[in-house]
């Protein structure tokens, strides 16, 4: 199976998440983040769910899945144990458009949906994923293997800790300061060109989200570009 990757912005967008176990709301979390509308329809759902639920972070449908459940949904991710009950959430979604409400879709163009246990059976997957603040990895396998992708997420955890989300941060601030700053096109590509190397990568792992600041404050301020 081939697929194309891609980042989508879900904002405001309805997500039907059918199951409320413990894959149910791994992906309810990840939807939530992506800014989605998330209803989970299944008769039960596990204590992190009814939290978020308490919060108004997600809206649940204390039932199981039933015909109609997938109007005006933009993405569906099937995770229930019934191998029945995703086939026809499957085929539910097949013959139900994209609502006219989501501009630039027709009604015939297909709904998004995830069949986590067959993904054949949906048209898209959803990837392992190292998140660090605004950086986003994301590993498939294509569905050749999970537990590859998985051991590849964990691999990625180490290399790029925490201490990135912080360093993004900070190059965000540092980028906008030298886009004002350095009125020299030349000088203020090869100043950002530097913050973005191998080299400063080892200075964060070594020194920490402080020592890297200190040193890349001082270089901006020293005009020096590397």
């Amino acid at each position: 199976m081939k697929y194309y990757p891609v980042f989508l912005k879900l904002n405001a967008k309805k997500a039907v998440v059918i199951g409320g176990g413990k894959i149910a709301e791994r992906k309810a979390h990840v939807l939530i983040k992506a800014g989605a509308s998330v209803k989970i329809i299944s008769p039960a759902i596990t204590k992190p769910l009814e939290r978020l639920k308490k919060k108004g972070l997600l809206a649940h449908v204390k039932r199981n899945y039933r015909k109609g459940d997938l109007k005006d949904a933009f993405i569906v991710i099937a995770g229930t144990s019934s191998v029945k009950t995703n086939s026809k959430i499957a085929r539910d979604a097949r013959y139900l458009g994209i609502p006219e409400s989501v501009p630039g879709h027709r009604n015939n163009d297909p709904l998004l949906v995830n069949i986590i246990d067959t993904p054949s059976e949906g048209n898209f997957i959803a990837p392992s994923i190292v998140k660090r603040g605004p950086l986003t990895i994301a590993i498939s396998t294509a569905g050749c293997s999970p537990a590859v992708s998985k051991t590849i997420r964990k691999e990625l955890e180490k290399l790029y800790g925490k201490e990135f989300t912080y360093y993004l941060r900070l190059l965000e601030k540092i980028r906008k300061k030298a886009m004002k700053e350095i009125k020299n096109d030349r000088k203020r590509e090869e100043f950002l060109k530097k913050l973005a190397s191998e080299k400063i990568f080892n200075t964060l792992r070594r020194k920490g989200p402080a020592g890297l600041s200190r040193l890349i404050h001082h270089r901006f301020k020293a005009g020096i570009p590397g």
